[in-house]
């Protein structure tokens, strides 16, 4: 995109599936520099000898210590904040860790890209972050309300900050995908936690245009939210027993620590204020101050009568139409690619 180039973008948990789905996109583009931030040397070792370009720079360092992220922002124009602790059950039994890295670590890259003069943050959250049970998505509530509150302090004109959320990403680093792959090619019973439970399905290049169209659109303190198709688990995993001709059957395990039936991407509340631009929601921050006399409510929508927007009122897929969207997926590609049914 031309609005790249020339530009340096660092990308916080850089070594992850949006790490790499942003290489594929950005580096035939005139972008100048692409900053890889994590604190995994060998999964920053692995992406330098895949993609041996010297537009890609590599970052040692960690969310959770504001030294290092001052280091590697220097000179960056754009960040895109994707560094997180994303695994449900972990973040259950380790609440402390998720607060650390999803709350604290984004305080400290805010903080440090503004003392940069940075001029556009992207923070990455997830429908998890609604009406959340367990402790990543409180955890990432709390992100969502940490750069909300930062983006009231900050002159848009200087530093930018604001936000996506988006349901799950197919195929990508813990996704249910590639574990039922491996079920199904190892002729395991695939382990459904409920048959009923819904999911919103994206694949990572959409999630790099959501956080592309909130990089264009975005104002200060927008949250962006993509309209996503959603399927059940089980016919999730009917599609890929269908896709490599498995004979497998569909083993009900029981809900994991802190698993939702489904899941929300945008709340009742703020159904009500959002602005549907098309493909996408864009959800704008509530700058209002705490001297609410000052603000009169009129017509205000009565929000009994409004509804949320989840994985269980999205456009549901079928079998059919799930294997035609996992077919568009490079990773589904590679795994067929050889297989013998």
């Amino acid at each position: 995109m031309d609005i790249f180039a020339g530009k340096t973008l660092l990308i916080t948990g850089g070594t992850g599936s949006f790490g790499n789905a942003v290489m594929k996109r950005f580096l035939s583009t005139a972008i100048k520099e692409i900053r890889i931030f994590s604190r995994d040397e060998k999964k920053q070792e692995d992406m330098r000898r895949f993609y041996k370009n010297p537009k890609i720079k590599f970052y040692i360092g960690d969310v959770r210590q504001e030294g290092s992220l001052a280091d590697a922002m220097v000179g960056v124009d754009y960040v895109f904040h994707a560094a997180a602790l994303k695994q449900v059950p972990s973040c259950e039994f380790f609440p402390i860790e998720a607060v650390k890295t999803n709350v604290l670590g984004t305080e400290n890259v805010l903080n440090a890209a503004i003392h940069a003069g940075v001029k556009k943050v992207i923070c990455l959250s997830t429908d998890k972050a609604v009406y959340p049970i367990n402790a990543m998505g409180i955890s990432k509530a709390m992100m969502e309300k940490v750069f909300i509150a930062k983006a009231r302090t900050i002159d848009p004109s200087k530093t930018l900050i604001c936000g996506t959320r988006y349901g799950n990403v197919m195929a990508s680093r813990g996704s249910v995908i590639p574990l039922f792959i491996d079920q199904i090619k190892s002729g395991l019973p695939l382990s459904v936690t409920d048959p009923n439970m819904t999911r919103f399905l994206m694949s990572l290049e959409e999630a790099v245009e959501l956080v592309l169209h909130s990089f264009v659109h975005g104002k200060q303190g927008d949250i962006m939210v993509q309209k996503s198709p959603a399927s059940t688990v089980e016919d999730l995993a009917k599609a890929l027993i269908d896709l490599f001709g498995g004979k497998n059957k569909i083993q009900v395990i029981g809900t994991r620590h802190g698993e939702k039936l489904y899941e929300t991407l945008l709340t009742k509340e703020e159904f009500a204020v959002s602005e549907d631009m098309g493909n996408y929601y864009r959800i704008p921050a509530d700058n209002r101050d705490l001297n609410y006399d000052v603000y009169v409510s009129s017509g205000s929508p009565k929000l009994s009568s409004l509804t949320e927007y989840n994985s269980h009122n999205t456009k549901r897929l079928n079998v059919q139409e799930i294997k035609q969207k996992l077919l568009q997926l490079e990773e589904i590609k590679e795994a067929l690619s050889g297989w013998k049914k």
